[in-house]
């Protein structure tokens, strides 16, 4: 029988995105940590865990070496929502065969892969379970499968869910693991469970299929962002649950003591934070206890960081696709729901909470503490083409009555077994595709635009950006955070590079800015054409002019003290 202090293990991080749940960089997911956290509990030496994500591995061939000689090769991943990436790609499956024809030692699968595979990471598809060549695929919870097949001597394991007391041991045991990642310490942030599972039960989510909530303590998630903020994590977003509202209750009543608990504790043990962001909210529970969690929205609000964003799973305002889906809320709901966020949170930082513009000259110049964005899942059951106008009104009427949303995520489903849709698979959305085509283009040019304009109007700072590719002329990048917005910067600068950007014009779901505050002394022409109301022209003559003392200087007819200042010159001395 092998020795687990014997053993040596290659963990390959493969990439998940799951309902609630981010891991595709610059996340980093709970499966990589919890998993090393069980090796460690079970008896192997930390020092004997060896981390890759795929992109090293496709980076850098000599680093399958570490993947051919370990005792135990363990790979996870797995996407059950489809989605676009920027900070890295995740695995198909013909690389995850390769890992396991790769590897001469055992070799054990999990994550939500389990659930299956489809030809790619898309809408519309049927999704099949594969077993993909390894040893052994852990259809319970890998972390516990690899405890326990460590635990036998690699002779194999039942497959079990973990619970709370096992991540009680292991959360914060395996969070040596992130000072391996490529992204650390600067562009990573942590995605914390604080549960699994779900109440309910909608028809396309894989996320019931964990069962009904599990909420760990609020003393736990606080350990484990101790242990992570001690090895140089600064970033963390409590994305893994299928309502923060929900934390520490009973699974569908907001429970405001222990979300006081839970994000105090963060704050305390990590003073110096610079993320600290949500995923989902439920808005069926604003809507069933509005007082309650009006007051949780307060506490959130009170100790996030700026930018944060709820998800909402509207999914369809179609009344007709909410029946047949066991869809949570009404359109008339969830538009309650958005109000009181927007009511609660949708302050920005500097204001007074209780009487803070948001929108206007008057507002700050930082993101909104706190909004809602709102899922729409299509190919459901029952849908037709009533329910893509039914959307747009729902829409619409966000828009009309002055309310912000952050993010409208709009999708088709993906099919997976043990679902009430694998019996529907993908035949709808197949249908429907060229309706969605064209809906979508309508929701980002009718809606998504002139959002994004209330929501981050000219002048916004964005602070810590952090720049990752180039594309015509311009460099790309993005905040940490939930669900950041792509910023385009004039002219190609250094990748990696952190700076501060003030926006100037939007996109449909991106915005382009200038490094802030702009010093007019030294900008570029590509930036001082950006500005709003300088163009070409205008641009070349403040170069002319060059240098100034101060802004004041600066021949123009619009005010850029938003988003420009004065570098110091010999005239300025």
């Amino acid at each position: 029988m092998t020795d687990p202090a014997d053993l040596t293990v290659t963990i390959v991080d493969g990439y998940v995105d799951e309902p609630a749940h981010f891991g595709v960089p610059p996340y980093v997911s709970t499966y990589p940590r919890f998993t090393a956290g069980a090796l460690v509990d079970a008896g192997v030496s930390a020092d004997a865990i060896t981390y890759h994500t795929i992109d090293e591995l496709r980076e850098d061939r000599m680093k399958w070496g570490d993947v051919a000689d370990a005792d135990l090769m363990i790979y996870l991943g797995g996407m059950t929502v489809p989605g676009k990436y920027v900070g890295g790609t995740p695995a198909e499956p013909d690389e995850v065969r390769e890992l396991a024809w790769t590897a001469d030692g055992t070799t054990l699968m999990g994550g939500p892969v389990r659930f299956g595979v489809g030809e790619e990471n898309a809408g519309g598809q049927e999704m099949e379970r594969k077993d993909l060549d390894y040893d052994f695929v852990a259809k319970g919870d890998v972390e516990a499968a690899a405890h326990d097949l460590v635990a036998s001597g690699l002779e194999g394991f039942g497959d079990r869910m973990r619970d709370n007391a096992d991540l009680d041991r292991w959360a914060a045991k395996g969070a040596f693991v992130v000072e391996d990642h490529p992204n650390h310490p600067d562009y990573l942030i942590a995605e914390l469970e604080t549960s699994r599972g779900c109440a309910y039960r909608c028809s396309f989510c894989t996320e019931p299929l964990y069962g009904d909530p599990g909420f760990r303590s609020a003393e736990s998630v606080v350990r484990e962002v101790e242990s992570l903020y001690e090895r140089g994590v600064r970033h963390f977003r409590l994305g893994r649950q299928a309502d923060i509202l929900a934390f520490g209750g009973d699974g569908e009543a907001p429970n405001p003591d222990a979300l006081r608990r839970l994000y105090a504790g963060i704050r305390e043990v990590a003073p110096d934070l610079e993320t600290l962001h949500l995923d989902n909210m439920n808005p069926v529970t604003i809507v069933d206890y509005p007082e309650r969690s009006r007051e949780a929205i307060r506490i959130i609000a009170e100790h996030n960081t700026a930018g944060d964003t709820a998800a909402f799973g509207l999914e369809s305002a179609d009344p007709v696709v909410r029946e047949e889906n066991n869809l949570l809320v009404s359109a008339d709901e969830c538009l309650e729901a958005v109000r009181v966020v927007n009511e609660e949170a949708g302050w920005r930082p500097g204001d007074d909470p209780g009487a803070a513009p948001t929108v206007g000259e008057s507002a700050a110049d930082r993101l909104p503490k706190l909004l809602p964005g709102i899922n729409l899942v299509h190919g459901l059951q029952g849908e037709r083409r009533e329910t893509f106008e039914h959307n747009k009104r729902f829409l619409q009427r966000v828009y009309d009555e002055g309310l912000m949303l952050r993010r409208i995520n709009i999708r088709q489903v993906m099919a997976f077994a043990g679902t009430e849709m694998s019996d529907t698979g993908a035949d709808i959305a197949r249908d429907h595709k060229q309706l969605f085509t064209e809906y979508k283009r309508e929701v980002r040019e009718e809606i998504d635009r002139p959002m994004l304009r209330r929501v981050v109007p000219p002048g916004t700072v964005l602070p810590d950006v952090h720049l990752e590719y180039h594309q015509d002329g311009k460099t790309f990048g993005r905040q940490l955070g939930t669900y950041p917005l792509l910023v385009a910067v004039p002219g190609e600068r250094d990748l990696g590079t952190i700076l501060d950007v003030a926006v100037v014009d939007h996109g449909y779901r991106s915005v382009t800015g200038v490094p802030h505050p702009l010093d007019m002394n030294a900008a570029s022409m590509a930036e001082l054409t950006a500005l709003p109301g300088v163009g070409q022209s205008t641009a070349g003559n403040i170069v002319v002019d060059r240098p100034y003392a101060s802004l004041s200087e600066v021949d123009l007819d619009v005010d850029l003290s938003r988003f420009a200042a004065v570098g110091p010159t010999e005239a300025a001395d």
